[in-house]
């Protein structure tokens, strides 16, 4: 054994032990305490199912005490009338007290793939643990006597709130001012907010309207997926849409950022969820992004708001302002239609499409349109990778032609490389004058591989971002085409009924780095027959030994992405061997699946 192979051999021992001491004794306590946060913030939530019904009626003080107690839903909701919603999409309450849409379910989505876990849940009262919720209004000088949020808002019309059956609310207020809010819901996501101010009183009454999305604290499961932006979003603008975004990180250090514009849309988002506003498209308005901290619980509060202009109100008119909220699931197909009915500008952007999304954007709507053919997104993943191979098809034919005519002249690279290996200048010479003879250029070979990697990002960030692949199931055990592959080699891929992750010291690290499923072992398995058909011309031995160790490498690295990712490898690494396979065969090359079937016919025959 040379001092090479020594070394790659001291250096894989010693990285497995810090990864194992980083799973051990890092990724594992942070996974249990995540763990323990859902299972708190589950139980908080268990008490009420989604609600409906009548309004609660009120048990305590609407403002929480001093000590500010944690409520379960239950005691939030018990602390003011409210006004059922309920939709084919939505499930809910809203808050009488402040008129605050702050108790909403996804009625379409759930926790897990098991459709009888939980549903998601979207806006918690204040009150509760991580508190999220959304209100609008009007300011203006002190004694006009706009509404607050501790303001008693009364049902003057309608019942609960579903599609067709609007509700109005109504508030008097000392100054004589009569405040009337006219809601309205689709049957998907959008809200209708018509807020009309009346000016009986002699005077006349300069009020602005606004509207706030609120957050205290930061969403469980913040960080886990670094390409994917959480927080403040909006596109400003109506002339000139510009996009913005400011993650929690970026939004807690500025602690606050403002916008002028004319139209647009603001809220916050989660990877999958958003609530924002969007208010009429032809008015100015002054945005911003700001975090306080709560001074009795110094919890941080996350808030992203706009005003619009202030307009007069003379003695005897009266004034509406109409903006929408969108509060749901960030589905293309929704957002897109949203865009174009309620000219929203942008409002598909919603989705974090990445810095590539002139390639994203694409390449997502023809998987859309291949789902819509065949209902299946696994079977359309296989369908994108047929089509994405066909595009590429001749780029990676050279580099895979070229690839085949140096495995071709091997045996004469070998040969002076034995002859001449004492004089490197001759042996370039020699190489370069074969490649010529030969017309082969071994850079283009390398094509294909770095056109993988756009493409890579490109499916990355579908495959992580957009909701139709979250619990969208393919065949057999995969039920989730956003999540990992579930099987694992150490429990035999289901048949022991034991789950590795709970072993004693080592669970975290088998059910984290060591967590390797059936299409993770097909892929590797891909990508080893892929590299034994590819020539390793130039590659000292230590780098070649190294390079038999990728397959394994890459089986581990990939086994934690998603496994529609995973599907689209692998079967893109089959269609790559076939093409291979094919060109050999073309230049008679020796290749190893026919090498392997001449072995079984011959231990066959004998």
């Amino acid at each position: 054994m040379n001092q090479d192979t020594k070394n790659m051999i001291s250096f894989a021992v010693v990285a497995g032990l810090l990864i194992l001491a980083y799973q051990v004794f890092i990724l594992g306590p942070n996974a249990r305490l995540a763990a323990a946060q859902r299972t708190q913030n589950t139980a908080a939530t268990a008490p009420a199912a989604v609600p409906g019904g009548p309004p609660a009626t009120p048990t305590g003080p609407a403002a929480p005490s001093a000590e500010r107690p944690t409520l379960n839903r239950a005691q939030a909701l018990a602390l003011s009338p409210r006004v059922a919603v309920d939709t084919p999409s939505l499930a809910g309450s809203i808050n009488l007290r402040g008129a605050r849409v702050d108790d909403l379910f996804l009625k379409g989505y759930h926790e897990e793939a098991d459709k009888t876990s939980p549903r998601v849940e979207l806006l918690r009262p204040e009150g509760m643990t991580d508190a999220y919720f959304a209100e609008s209004g009007w300011v203006g000088p002190a004694g006009a006597g706009a509404p607050t949020p501790t303001t008693m808002w009364t049902k003057t019309s309608g019942g609960e709130l579903s599609p067709g059956h609007p509700v109005v609310l109504t508030y008097r207020a000392p100054s004589g001012l009569v405040f009337t809010r006219t809601l309205s819901v689709d049957d998907k996501f959008m809200f209708t907010i018509a807020d009309t101010v009346s000016n009986p009183t002699g005077a006349a009454v300069t009020l602005a309207p606004y509207v706030s999305v609120q957050r205290q604290g930061l969403p469980a499961g913040l960080g886990k997926v670094n390409i994917v932006h959480e927080g403040a979003v909006g596109v400003l603008g109506q002339d000139k849409p510009e996009l913005r975004e400011l993650g929690y990180k970026s939004w807690k250090k500025k602690e606050e950022e403002d916008w002028r514009a004319k139209g647009g849309w603001f809220g916050i988002t989660d990877k999958y969820w958003m609530t924002a506003f969007a208010p009429p498209q032809s008015e100015q308005i002054d945005a911003r992004a700001r975090v306080v901290k709560d001074p009795t619980t110094g919890i941080d509060i996350y808030e992203t708001t706009y005003s619009g202009q202030g307009v007069q109100i003379e003695p005897g008119k009266q004034v509406t302002e109409v903006s929408h909220m969108f509060a749901g699931a960030k589905t293309v197909p929704v957002l897109r239609g949203y865009q174009d009915t309620l000219h929203i500008p942008r409002f598909v952007d919603a989705v974090d499409w990445g810095n590539l999304w002139f390639l994203t954007k694409p390449v997502f709507a023809l998987l859309e349109f291949f789902h819509r053919l065949v209902g299946n997104f696994g079977v359309a993943i296989l369908m994108l990778t047929v089509v994405i191979r066909i595009i590429t098809f001749p780029l990676a034919n050279k580099g895979y032609e070229m690839g085949v005519k140096m495995k071709r002249i091997q045996p004469q690279l070998q040969a002076l490389q034995k002859s001449l290996k004492d004089d490197p200048q001759a042996l370039q010479k020699e190489m370069m004058a074969l490649y010529q003879r030969e017309k082969v250029n071994p850079v283009s070979g390398c094509v294909p591989v770095l056109f993988q990697i756009p493409v890579f990002y490109c499916l990355t960030k579908i495959f992580t971002v957009t909701i139709e692949m979250r619990h969208a199931p393919f065949f057999g055990w995969i039920h989730d085409l956003s999540a990992r592959d579930p099987t694992t080699i150490f429990n035999l891929f289901g048949l022991i009924p034991w789950d590795p992750s709970t072993a004693p010291l080592i669970g975290a690290f088998l059910g984290g780095m060591l967590h390797v499923g059936v299409w993770p072992l097909a892929y590797g398995l891909s990508i080893w027959l892929s590299q034994s058909m590819t020539p390793m011309t130039g590659v000292d031995p230590t780098q070649r030994a190294m390079m038999k160790f990728m397959p394994l490498m890459f089986t581990f690295i990939m086994a934690q992405y998603s496994v529609g990712l995973l599907i689209y490898w692998t079967w893109s690494s089959f269609i790559t061997i076939l093409q291979q396979y094919i060109m050999m065969r073309r230049f008679k090359v020796d290749n190893p699946i026919d090498d392997f079937l001449r072995r079984f016919s011959r231990a066959g025959a004998s």
